[in-house]
């Protein structure tokens, strides 16, 4: 296995007469949960969320299902009813705006259970239909679905295959939606396209197209690492970029000036410290001379993800050259006195171990071909292991001292909390 490997891949109405929609809750709902359903219970639900129903009683089945949804055992029951997946699924497009938004609320939950996949694979035209209307109501929700479902391999090779056949542009025409913001479609924020391509980007024939010199569209998404109004959107453009980073034969071309991806990536990372000018004279001219109200990126999931990509570009021996040329040891360096965060203090300090030792010797220069013993891979995921319970520990107790520092609330300001 190569070794950066080990450190992680680049890898959801009827007539009157009809039994009340009550019966669905209370002890039935127990029933359902813990014995699943038989037949002829599914195919009463099932009368209750055909699109002719009573509109109040089918709102009122589908909030029942949401609320099902809201546990593991619903979820796993559910997932195993594909009729009911498809049932909700056509209700997406109901003329009722509510039993829509409920069925899509329903859908988002169960999109993280492998079982409801396939079902859910069927809705994908209709899916991608209402996320890329820029007149739709409802792509927010359509967009949290299918970024939720495309979480596992085989879900997300489906929406690609669907996007390519559905749409022209295929990829790029979530780029195209992404990048324009509130101005695709002024009803939807559309943040969760950033945790999509971030997921599709884990695929080989998705980063192909982000990665394709002859179009700019990697380029495009590189201004959003510092995305102020959205965690999400930064945290998936991040993402998106980590997984490209995997590509080793693109780094030389990554961090050129025809993308200069590196900037990007330490601009979040960096803070308001001035540097001397030998140091200065390093940095790539976004990170000089910052001004003292800079502020470094604030979730530390993405802070590690931003390591954790330049940390891939360090893989070759002219990616390393490269990154160090450029004064990313400065950065990382202040980044190691600031940072609170022990899983991204650890993966700060890996960087900069790689940075400032001596380059491997020759035939090892590839970090991601490099292969390893077996016995030696097995020892450095222990290590790994019990780094990251060390690093929960040490989370644990910095979340106990705040708690601690604050002293005890009132009944009034638990409850609120």
């Amino acid at each position: 296995m190569p070794l950066l490997e080990v450190l992680g891949g680049p890898w959801k109405g009827l007539a009157d007469g009809v039994p009340s929609i009550v019966s669905l809750t209370g002890p039935f709902r127990a029933t359902f949960a813990l014995f699943g359903m038989d037949e002829q219970q599914t195919q009463e639900l099932l009368g209750f969320l055909r699109p002719e129903t009573r509109l109040d009683l089918k709102g009122r089945a589908v909030q029942y299902l949401t609320g099902l949804t809201g546990s593991p055992e619903g979820r796993q029951l559910l997932a195993t009813q594909p009729e009911v997946v498809e049932a909700l699924l056509a209700l997406t497009g109901d003329t009722a705006l509510p039993i829509a938004k409920e069925a899509y609320h329903a859908l988002i939950n169960l999109a993280m259970e492998p079982a409801a996949q396939r079902a859910l694979a069927k809705g994908l035209p209709s899916l991608l239909s209402h996320l890329l209307d820029p007149a739709s109501p409802l792509a927010d929700q359509s967009c949290a679905l299918l970024s939720n479902l495309s979480r596992e391999e085989a879900a997300g090779r489906d929406l690609l295959a669907a996007l390519q056949a559905e749409r022209s542009r295929g990829l790029v025409a979530l780029v195209d939606a992404f990048c324009a913001g509130g101005g695709f479609n002024p009803q939807a924020s559309l943040h969760y396209l950033g945790p999509l391509l971030s997921n599709l980007s884990q695929l080989p024939e998705a980063r192909q197209v982000l990665l394709d010199p002859s179009r700019c569209v990697v380029q495009r998404l590189l201004p959003f690492t510092q995305d102020p109004g959205s965690a999400v959107r930064r945290g998936g453009v991040v993402g998106t970029l980590r997984n490209c980073c995997f590509d080793y034969r693109c780094h030389e071309w990554l961090l050129s000036e025809e993308v200069d991806v590196l900037p990007f990536l330490l601009l979040p990372l960096a803070g308001p410290e001035d540097f001397p000018e030998d140091e200065m004279e390093k940095l790539p001219l976004d990170l000089q001379y910052l001004p003292p109200e800079k502020e470094r990126e604030p979730d530390p999931d993405i802070r590690k993800m931003l390591l954790e990509a330049v940390m891939l570009l360090t893989a070759t021996k002219r990616g390393r050259l490269l990154v160090r040329e450029k004064g990313t040891y400065v950065i990382l360096r202040e980044l190691h006195k600031w940072e609170t965060d022990p899983g991204v203090r650890a993966a700060c300090e890996k960087l900069i171990q790689v940075l400032i030792s001596d380059e491997p010797q020759p035939g090892m220069d590839n970090l991601l071909e490099v292969e390893i013993p077996s016995k030696v891979e097995e020892q450095l995921r222990r290590l790994d292991l019990e780094e990251k319970e060390e690093e929960e520990r040490q989370r644990q107790q910095q979340q106990e001292e705040a708690a601690g520092s604050e002293g005890p609330a009132s009944c009034a300001e638990g409850l609120r909390r």
